[in-house]
């Protein structure tokens, strides 16, 4: 059998390349070749062999003798297959015999249906003749008349090749002209290759010119049309921590966007008032940040819309007035916003400045602008053939993706306000934590004032002079006004932390190339006692430092100037000139003194106060922002590394915020066109990876009672707490029904979004006829004001926005912080001050609020009493009286636990994935039956809810007010915490049904979690 075998495997060889539709009849000739025949097919065999005489053919040792006496069994089919196996003999018939075997051939044939038959065999065998597959000419030829030689020469193949061979050449010549072979790693990482390939990579997204320092030690992402670094490679979470609290944290906020509006004080204050509100804090009218001395911040609105529609947190920064007492001076405004929020920014401030599209023309260049003859470098420029000079390649500073074709400026013929795009043209860096001051001290010197004869350009070498200095350094006024700027870097080695220092407070220095004074290893920049002269003079000048901050004059800088901002930018030296003065030192490692042809940079100081939202850890996190010019990014950069800082990415600065307590855009403005893209794009992120996990490896979020676990449906929560307290009469289920019938109570009394306003306003105007709402109620000292509702038609109703807002109201803000009887993180209460002891809540004053504020969030912090700490979309709840009394009873009880909900789309999903099988199974039309299938229901994910979320405030064995956008264990208070927003409406009812002593407390549950944990609900204002 094994012979058989043998013959089946080796005919099954030969038969794999033959065409599907070659098939062979039993009259074919090899249609028997499968190895084992029947015994007629060889008595019949046999039979035609003794007819037509028949012989058979052996080796040639065999004995003609042994065919005369053959024994009658030779007729045997197995005798005679053994016997074909030993001699390897075959039966040979002669021309005349097997006439039988002719007598099923046709006597005919038609051509055409033979060649119709036949056709893929032929084209088979005259492809497989024409061209080998998966072979080159050379290949057509035996091994032993290959040479190396013919690949390149096709007249040493022969005649018959040669054709072929040109073909084939010009076509892998063409194919090399297309795709050329990649360089070197030598060639790629030379100067001029890496510098074109640098400058390619950024015409997508912008890169910051610490972009390449970062790629190496960050992971880097792309937001906001920026590669911008995300976090460290290292392991550094605990000692980024370390450097904000104890030491000095590096961040580089260049992506940040800079709009400059210039004109008179009057027009810009006229077109800028509508888009901001007192109630809700700073404006750009305030009288400290008017003069120039101070940064301010406030939330952008569009004009005429507060509270409802903002924009989003901006910065801005007024230019010192050079005369004070000059009211028609022009004025220039920068506005520092978030690159999301850019777009919406600028087109609003064009609406309100009446600004249009026409650009203006480019300011003339500078006399002095030039660079200077003679530099390094200039003998290594190129020149072409005519003789010319070519342009080498150069970095690119600044946006790099900015079409020339767009204007980057707009002026307004009526108002003559002008709007300049400015990003990537002004750096920013922030340095964060106590040790700032002297990492500044250390790093930025004061530049040297030149003296008369070098001023006026007598000396030699005065050509290289940087014409603003010499110009700025020839007036008396603006050189003490230089000395009393230098004099402050000194001055802030006698202030422990930047908090001392007055908020915002700016101070302007021009300073010397930082690169002059770096140390010849890292070393950490330490406060030096010794340098502070503890004199009574410099004693009264911190005082006034602390309490006053930078005198108005103090604030001015030449970095205003958009000239000299050019010039400075264009006169750096670079960096292989400043190595070639180093190397040719007498004395290597000592510092060089370039003279008068050191560059000189203006920069601007910002103070950032750091917490400052309410009673615990006051100023931590506070530092300063320094502002450069463009192109100078890495000369500063390098030098605040050698002085030992830590450098954070973006999630160091989410964490900053976070400890600080204040939201961080985009994500916890959930109000504003930027939060709510932000917030659809990181939900369709979180879904895509949790699809990835296999069901066993991932939380199902229908058990947990979690409707909505990637993200916070804040608009849903406002609407059911609206109908909750015009209507009064919705309680919580019990976990365990059908979600269906959990929210019949619920979606009873939804009506369309406005009518409840409406019906509320219509009954506290009615309950005003009957009773006079106190408009002052006093308890102890502490007074609580009373809000009068407003009465609104259908018609405000309706033109109202259908987002939810959030309350920024800083009067509302405070009495609401005060009700909720803020306490430390541990639990402990905090003695309140005696103006903002905690009012009574009445029913007059409550409806008051909820009609005014119908749908608004309020910004809280919850701190856990116990262990635990929130995660991101975490659910704020109503703790139970029974609730509140069980903690109280049992110190060791942490909170109750909620049910285990059942799942009601499980069946579902499994019916659905029968279905699809069983389609895919049939034949015919199964494919289009599972398209059908799957198409049904494709939101089905199980684990998921796969509708919108109708009943959020209820769905649970406790109400729910809020979500938590952020939070962690924090390491700032060594408990868990969590930041996030509660519903106004829901609040007021939590607080109203809380007993005093128990005011504020709340239970957290993270989504994939059942049990509640005990925390404490803060307002900080």
């Amino acid at each position: 059998m094994s012979g058989i075998n043998r013959k089946d495997k080796k005919y099954a060889k030969k038969m794999r390349n033959q065409p599907s539709n070659v098939t062979f009849t039993s009259s074919d000739p090899g249609a028997g070749r499968s190895g084992i025949e029947s015994q007629s097919d060889v008595n019949s065999r046999d039979q035609q062999r003794g007819l037509h005489g028949g012989y058979c053919h052996r080796s040639q040792g065999s004995d003609q003798k042994h065919f005369q006496n053959v024994p009658k069994f030779i007729n045997d089919a197995n005798y005679r297959d053994q016997q074909r196996g030993l001699h390897g003999g075959y039966c040979h018939r002669s021309q005349g015999s097997d006439q039988k075997h002719f007598q099923n051939v046709p006597k005919f044939l038609y051509a055409r249906d033979f060649a119709q038959h036949r056709a893929a065999e032929i084209n088979a065998m005259l492809k497989a003749v024409v061209h080998k597959s998966n072979s080159q000419f050379l290949q057509s030829l035996p091994p032993h008349l290959r040479r190396r030689a013919m690949s390149n020469n096709a007249k040493r193949l022969p005649r018959r090749l040669r054709e072929i061979a040109k073909k084939e050449m010009e076509k892998i010549a063409h194919l090399k002209k297309e795709q050329s072979k990649s360089k070197s790693r030598k060639a790629r990482r030379r100067h001029g290759n890496l510098l074109h390939e640098f400058n390619r990579r950024q015409r997508k997204n912008i890169w910051l010119e610490t972009h390449i320092w970062h790629a190496k030690r960050f992971h880097m992402v792309k937001k906001w049309g920026c590669c911008l670094a995300d976090k460290p490679t290292a392991k550094s979470y605990r000692a980024c921590y370390r450097a904000m609290k104890q030491k000095c944290l590096l961040q580089d906020l260049s992506y940040y966007c800079c709009l400059e509006l210039s004109g008179t004080q009057e027009n810009l204050l006229k077109a800028l008032s509508p888009l901001s509100s007192w109630e809700a804090g700073t404006t750009f009218a305030s009288v400290d940040c008017l003069s120039g001395k101070r940064q301010g911040s406030l939330v952008l609105y569009k004009a005429e819309q507060y509270p409802a529609k903002p924009l989003g947190p901006i910065v801005f920064l007024w230019r010192p007035k050079a005369e004070p007492e000059n009211q028609s001076e022009n004025r220039q405004l920068w506005i520092w916003a978030h690159p999301a929020l850019k777009t919406e920014a600028l087109i609003e401030l064009q609406l309100a400045c009446q600004c249009s599209d026409a650009p203006l023309p480019e300011p003339a260049p500078s006399e002095c602008s030039a660079s200077a003859p003679g530099r390094a470098g200039s003998k290594r420029k190129l020149q072409d053939q005519v003789g010319e000079e070519v342009i080498p390649k150069k970095k690119i500073i600044g946006n790099s993706t900015r079409d020339p074709l767009k204007p980057v400026s707009w002026t307004s013929l009526t108002t003559g306000i002008v709007i300049e795009d400015l990003t990537m043209e002004i750096l920013r860096y922030r340095l964060v934590g106590p040790l700032s001051h002297s990492v500044i001290f250390e790093v930025l010197q004061p530049a040297v004032v030149l003296e008369d004869s070098e001023a006026k350009g007598e000396v030699t070498g005065a050509r290289d002079v940087p014409c603003w200095w010499s110009q700025y350094c020839g007036k008396s006024e603006d050189v003490d006004l230089h000395h009393r700027q230098g004099d402050f870097p000194q001055l802030l080695s006698g202030i422990a932390s930047p908090a001392e220092i007055s908020a915002g407070s700016v101070l302007g220095l021009t300073v010397r190339d930082p690169r002059l004074n770096i140390p010849e290893s890292r070393t950490p920049a330490l406060p030096d006692p010794s340098e502070f002269k503890g004199s009574t003079h410099d004693l009264e000048k911190v005082k006034e430092l602390s309490l006053r901050g930078v005198p108005t004059e103090c604030a001015q800088s030449p970095i205003w100037d958009r000239n000299i901002r050019n010039i400075v930018t264009e006169n750096k030296i670079s960096e292989q000139e400043l190595n070639q003065m180093k190397s040719k030192l007498l004395v290597p490692g000592s510092q060089l003194n370039l003279g008068p042809r050191e560059s000189k940079i203006p920069i601007l100081l910002v103070q950032q106060p750091g917490k400052r939202a309410g009673k615990e850890h006051i100023g931590w996190g506070s530092g300063w922002d320094i502002l450069i010019p463009k192109g100078w990014g890495m000369a500063f950069w390098i030098p605040l590394i050698y002085r030992g800082i830590r450098v954070g990415g973006l999630q160091e600065g989410a964490k900053h915020s976070q400890y600080q307590g204040i939201p961080s855009f985009p994500d916890d403005f959930p109000d504003c066109p930027a939060g709510i893209r932000h917030c659809e794009e990181t939900e369709k992120e979180l879904v895509e990876k949790y699809k990835r996990y296999p069901p066993a490896k991932r939380p199902n979020y229908v058990h947990y009672g979690t409707m909505t676990p990637f993200h916070c449906p804040w608009q849903r929560l406002v609407e059911e707490w609206e109908v909750k307290t015009n209507a009064n009469d919705v309680t919580p289920t019990a976990s365990g029904k059908d979600p269906e019938a959990k929210s019949e109570g619920l979606n009873s009394s939804m009506k369309p979004i406005g009518v409840n306003e409406a019906v509320v306003c219509k009954q506290s105007s009615d309950e005003e006829k009957t009773l006079e709402p106190k408009e002052e109620m006093e308890q102890g000292s502490g007074n609580v004001t009373v809000l009068e509702p407003k009465t609104l038609s259908i018609e405000d109703i309706s033109a109202e926005s259908c987002h939810a807002s959030i309350l920024r109201s800083r009067k509302m803000l405070r009495q609401l912080s005060a009700w909720c009887q803020p306490t430390s993180s541990c639990g402990q209460r905090v003695k309140p001050f005696a103006r903002s002891l905690p009012g009574q809540m009445t029913t007059d004053v409550v409806n008051s609020i909820v009609c005014s504020l119908p749908r608004f969030l309020v910004w809280a912090r919850v701190s856990l009493l116990k262990k635990g700490s929130p995660d991101a979309n975490a659910m704020i709840c109503i703790p139970s009286n029974e609730d509140l009394q069980l903690i109280a009873s049992d110190a060791k009880n942490c909170a109750p636990q909620e049910p285990k909900h059942r799942d009601p789309f499980k069946r579902q999903i499994k019916t659905l994935k029968d279905k699809k099988k069983k389609a895919l199974s049939e034949s015919g039309s199964g494919v289009q039956d599972s398209k059908l299938v799957s198409n049904r229901r494709k939101d089905l994910i199980l684990g998921l809810w796969p509708d919108q979320p109708k009943d959020v405030m209820s769905h649970c064995s406790r109400l729910t007010i809020g979500y938590v956008s952020h939070g962690d264990f924090s390491l700032n208070v060594g408990c868990g915490e969590g930041l996030g927003f509660v519903s106004l409406s829901g609040l007021l009812h939590m607080l109203s049904s809380q007993p005093a002593e128990k005011r504020g407390f709340v239970l957290v549950r993270n989504p994939a979690s059942l049990q509640y944990r005990l925390a404490k609900l803060n307002i900080e204002v």
